[in-house]
């Protein structure tokens, strides 16, 4: 995952809402990456867990952008297509590849391609890096409270990419982190947190 694969995401989304408004606050500082440590098959946890990810039928999760180009958006997910995305300036709602909203009183829909919402479903590139993946038991941590293991990753396919990831006791990812430079040479950091794993409460319509 990279900056050039989020951020096409949050702007196209940020660019369809009828009335922008300023952000939602500077985001909270994100600790720095210690040092692994030897411990277990650290890819056999991490394809494991992203497979219980990808089999979810419910989630919510948390994406922060931090750098030049700085963004935080929550989404909403209920398979197998159905998502809601909640930008400072608005919410949009997306079911198949078809992005719903209204502007001005009127329900507009827009067409997205199919990859765009791929960074929230497969941030990890599973389904293409398989072959190219490596990872290493950093130790034990907590995400918001909760008891995690963090691992680095890495993938070599279909781009060369490093980040931090969090497991969850239940096997599910907690937190997803990435560091690197943008096509500038500007630092960034993306932060991806998942919470409310299969919540019955969550549910997502097309706006009327």
């Amino acid at each position: 995952m990279s900056l050039r694969t989020i951020l096409p995401l949050l702007l196209a989304l940020a660019a369809c809402r009828p009335s922008p408004h300023e952000g939602a606050g500077t985001p909270a500082a994100i600790p720095p990456t210690p040092p692994a440590v030897p411990a277990r098959d650290a890819v056999r946890d991490v394809k494991a867990s992203m497979h219980r990810f990808l089999a979810a039928r419910r989630f919510h999760a948390r994406m922060q952008v931090e750098g030049a180009q700085p963004m935080t958006g929550e989404m909403d997910y209920v398979a197998p297509d159905r998502y809601r995305i909640t930008l400072p300036g608005g919410t949009q709602t997306v079911i198949g590849n078809v992005l719903h909203m209204r502007v001005d009183g009127r329900r507009i829909q827009v067409p997205l391609p199919p990859e765009t919402l791929a960074p929230w479903r497969d941030p990890l590139k599973l389904q293409q890096s398989q072959q190219h993946l490596s990872a290493e038991h950093i130790g034990d941590d907590t995400v918001t409270g909760r008891p995690a293991q963090r691992y680095r990753v890495r993938h070599a396919a279909p781009e060369a990419v490093a980040f931090d990831y969090w497991i969850g006791p239940d096997g599910l990812p907690l937190q997803l982190r990435h560091a690197g430079r943008d096509d500038e040479g500007r630092p960034y950091t993306v932060l991806l947190t998942y919470s409310r794993y299969d919540d019955p409460a969550i549910s997502i319509e097309a706006p009327l």
